[in-house]
């Protein structure tokens, strides 16, 4: 009759050590995936999310411009900013899953929370100079806090957002400073800023 093995303390000790080693490994592993998740950028931005959204900018800028007035225009504009932000999502959720990535990577909370901050003053300030009528300003507030939303988020994305930003940046200064039409203005930078960028980085960083 077979007798069943004696559990010495040297066996003992070492199953013990080898789970105490697991558990380091493991712990490693999160460590160095917490580690890379921080250091790494987010490339789950969609160029064809850019590109599309800058053709609807293009047609929101043609049909702006035949508005009878500055609240009819401003509507436009709302209906765009909508249309934008559904179309950029849905092919940045949609990369994001290709790639195997998640959105709620520390990568993606960053680059947020670095984007954002200049779009809520953008939207307070909207919402200020349309009670002022002011609204005529608002072509040139919007490129440039746009502008410098895209190069702080550019900190945690693909490495040409930064530039796309300053040239965002240069048209609201021309918009707010000057007497070209800020119509074109919008349609250059809403548009083909957005579709010159996203073939870049449909080109470069996948779709």
């Amino acid at each position: 009759m077979p007798t069943t093995p004696k559990t010495t303390p040297a066996r003992t000790e070492l199953a013990s050590n080898t789970i105490n080693l697991a558990e380091r490994a493991e712990d490693n592993l999160r460590f160095i995936r917490s580690t890379m998740e921080s250091a790494s950028v987010f490339t789950g931005l969609s160029g064809k999310g850019y590109v599309f959204t800058g053709i609807t900018a293009l047609v929101a800028s043609w049909l702006a411009s035949i508005q009878p007035g500055p609240e009819r225009w401003l509507l436009v504009w709302m209906g765009e900013l909508a249309l934008a932000t559904v179309i950029a999502s849905a092919f940045t959720w949609k990369k994001t899953r290709q790639l195997g990535l998640s959105m709620r990577l520390s990568t993606t909370r960053k680059l947020l929370s670095a984007f954002l901050p200049a779009m809520l003053v953008g939207g307070l300030l909207s919402l200020v100079f349309y009670q002022e009528q002011l609204i005529l300003l608002l072509p040139g507030i919007w490129l440039s806090l746009y502008g410098a939303a895209v190069i702080t988020a550019g900190a945690w994305s693909v490495r040409i957002l930064p530039a796309m930003g300053v040239v965002f940046m240069l048209l609201g200064a021309l918009a707010l400073l000057t007497s070209v039409s800020a119509d074109w203005l919008m349609a250059v930078g809403f548009g083909g800023l957005h579709i010159v960028f996203g073939t870049l980085i449909w080109r470069r960083y996948g779709g």
